[in-house]
């Protein structure tokens, strides 16, 4: 199926979750804020929120440092 992720359209799986998302695209789990069809989605949802079809996600990392 086709979701947008921050303007680019992908092809994932079927039935992916944010979690199997983040980690098949090598994001570090607890450095990312995830917004869902304009709703942002605390981290506690992410392993039960399952993506549909035509979805828009933004990916937002963390980076630290000085």
């Amino acid at each position: 199926m086709q979701v947008v992720i921050n303007g680019e359209p992908r092809e994932i799986a079927d039935g992916v979750t944010i979690t199997a998302l983040l980690t098949t695209l090598g994001i570090d789990l607890r450095r990312v804020a995830v917004e869902l069809n304009e709703q942002v989605v605390p981290k506690a949802r992410h392993p039960e929120t399952a993506l549909a079809p035509n979805d828009r996600l933004e990916i937002v990392t963390f980076v630290g440092g000085g």
